[in-house]
């Protein structure tokens, strides 16, 4: 008898995910039902593998929800975050395990006791970042401890980019994941990290001119900004002592700075709505942030405000988007102007169905062992294959599946509400991962961290 993988949500990360499950199904007797609001979207290699059933799924259907849960024997939401509190808690009521590629929420965070008691496993966090970054950090993290060592310093970047053969903007960058995402990134509250045993801030507005170089070899330089709370993941990874804990985005150098044009325009702002949006131009729209002039163009007026001349790479970058096209009209009703950025973004940072994008991932780990100052960096670099099968979809739906079929296999038994840090997580997932080419490269480095006698905070 056949044991049934519910999977809620077909969008851009879940092809690796659905091709692992259904390339295992007849070894394992798997059948894997995946439950989407618009199944007719779903690629036909899929729609119609004979171990595969589609179902119409609003998720907001209570009785059809916890109809298909109640028939399954582990269920894996690829929906929105703000989506999975409803699945967990009929997992929950039903009895089921649960695999989340998104942050853990404090309302499923407080069924830890119940879920516990109840010997299911709520596996969150188990995609990319946060996922593989999790796993890759803990394993160095817990050798270094085992050897000895006591952990000094920790940072962590990831960036979804485009590859290189295909990077032929002057942003050098396409979108590769949730373009609504990238567009509100930052947003919420200062940054916060510590950074050379001092707590440190970043308010939005400042967020993408403090930036960080790297170097991974191979691949050129990128730069990071900071994530809005690189202190969250402190006492998880054991890490309260230590003097400088530091998330960020990674980008091609030049991206953050020419970011910020759109930040001090007003144009990443979601709190509002343009009434007249719809039918506006694109030349409408970034005139409506600027100062009236019965005289100067948009363009003039654009430059003078932003304080860029016509040679600066930037404005390059800026015409580049099309922004000051008059007969380009945008469709959205009542939006926002992150909404309305978004959407000319899209018109041209959007990959073709050919075009591969890139995974960089990179940490590092600065520790004290016998007497001596030591730091290991680590990198990690994916290649999409084209549109549909992205570095970003294998880096985030291969630990799902790996983790779901773990679970389903009573490999990976410790009950809970979790993240991936434990050995018996992440290890099994770090070796298979390796088979799929998701390999992390390790350095011994020079100690580049904090010094009290040499440097000024």
């Amino acid at each position: 008898m056949s044991r049934k993988i519910l999977v809620f949500g077909a969008g851009k990360s879940t092809a690796y995910l659905l091709d692992h499950i259904l390339e295992k199904s007849k070894a394992e007797q798997l059948h894997l039902i995946l439950a989407d609001i618009n199944p007719d979207g779903v690629a036909p290699r899929i729609a119609s593998h004979p171990n595969c059933s589609l179902v119409h799924m609003d998720i907001f259907e209570d009785k059809k929800r916890e109809s298909a849960i109640r028939e399954a024997s582990i269920v894996v939401s690829m929906l929105p975050p703000k989506l999975h509190t409803k699945i967990a808690m009929d997992c929950l009521k039903l009895k089921k395990h649960l695999v989340t590629a998104s942050y853990s929420n404090d309302t499923i965070q407080k069924l830890e006791k119940e879920v516990k008691n109840s010997g299911l496993v709520f596996m969150n966090e188990m995609g990319l970042d946060p996922g593989i970054d999790h796993m890759s950090a803990m394993e160095i993290i817990d050798k270094i401890r085992g050897d000895g060592g006591k952990m000094l310093l920790f940072e962590s970047f990831t960036g979804g980019l485009v590859a290189p053969k295909n990077d032929s903007n002057l942003w050098n960058y396409k979108f590769t994941w949730n373009p609504r995402n990238v567009v509100l990134a930052g947003q919420g509250g200062a940054a916060k990290f510590i950074q050379e045993g001092t707590y440190k801030y970043i308010p939005y507005q400042k967020l993408f001119r403090r930036t960080e170089f790297l170097e991974v070899e191979g691949h050129g330089t990128f730069e990071a900004y900071a994530n809005r709370d690189s202190l969250k993941y402190r006492e998880a990874y054991g890490l309260q002592d230590a003097l400088t804990l530091y998330r960020g985005t990674m980008r091609r150098v030049g991206f953050s700075k020419a970011w910020q044009m759109f930040v001090m325009l007003g144009m990443t702002d979601d709190s509002y709505t343009i009434k007249n949006s719809q039918g506006m131009s694109y030349r409408e729209f970034v005139n409506s942030f600027l100062p009236y002039s019965p005289t100067d163009a948009v363009e003039l007026k654009l430059r003078h405000y932003l304080k860029i001349d016509q040679d600066d790479i930037r404005w390059g970058k800026l015409l580049e988007l099309d922004l000051f096209n008059a007969t380009k009209k945008i469709p959205l009703k009542n939006a926002s102007p992150a909404q309305i950025l978004q959407y000319i973004l899209e018109d041209s940072w959007t990959l073709e169905a050919d075009e591969q994008d890139m995974i960089v991932m990179y940490h590092k780990f600065g520790f004290e062992q016998n007497g001596k100052k030591q730091q290991i960096d680590a990198n990690m670099v994916v290649i999409g294959e084209n549109k549909s099968h992205t570095a970003m979809a294998k880096t985030v739906g291969l630990p799902v599946a790996m983790a779901t079929l773990l679970i389903l296999n009573g490999k990976i038994k410790t009950p809970g509400v979790q993240i991936p840090i434990q050995k018996e997580v992440y290890e099994p997932i770090l070796n298979e991962l390796k088979h799929h080419g998701i390999v992390f490269n390790t350095y011994e480095v020079p100690y580049l961290g904090y010094n009290p006698d040499s440097i000024a905070i």
